[in-house]
């Protein structure tokens, strides 16, 4: 079940966001929770992160952002990711599918990620999930345990 996140996920959320298998492909290095605090409060302040619960367990999260003025039919999904222990058992895609009809009952005509380029499970699954590559973004990411820089993709779902 999709929810507003709260202040009092911060815990379940920086477990996801830190483990070893989610981070690299998130847009912070790895952290102390004490430095997680100010992240976590401007996610909170978006008003546009959302946690996804299955039996009082977060199992995942994203944010869910709309582009404003003649954008405004645009929707952009980011820092998405799923607990570890959820890997493989479909509940990326039950996240991403139930999105994607809520944005378009709301009259949302373009769905818009981002993805690190040497992501080949993330691009393979938003590619199922119709998403196109539209374009790299040249040396846009960089790890600190890598000493060089990775492309990102922009890949769109358009109705």
């Amino acid at each position: 079940m999709k929810r507003s996140a709260r202040k009092e996920d911060i815990e379940s959320v920086f477990s996801i966001y830190m483990d070893k298998s989610v981070n690299p492909y998130l847009g912070y290095e790895p952290m102390e929770m004490n430095q997680f605090t100010d992240i976590y409060s401007e996610l909170l302040n978006s008003k546009t992160f959302y946690v996804y619960e299955i039996e009082n367990s977060i199992a995942g999260f994203y944010k869910a952002d709309r582009y404003p003025g003649r954008a405004s039919h645009v929707a952009y999904i980011g820092t998405f990711a799923v607990a570890p222990k959820h890997h493989g058992t479909g509940i990326a895609r039950e996240i991403l599918e139930n999105e994607i009809t809520e944005l378009r009952n709301e009259g949302i005509l373009r769905i818009e990620i981002i993805v690190e380029s040497d992501n080949d499970k993330a691009i393979r699954f938003y590619k199922k999930m119709g998403f196109e590559h539209e374009g790299t973004l040249r040396k846009f990411y960089k790890r600190s345990s890598s000493p060089d820089y990775i492309d990102d993709y922009l890949m769109a779902l358009v109705f």
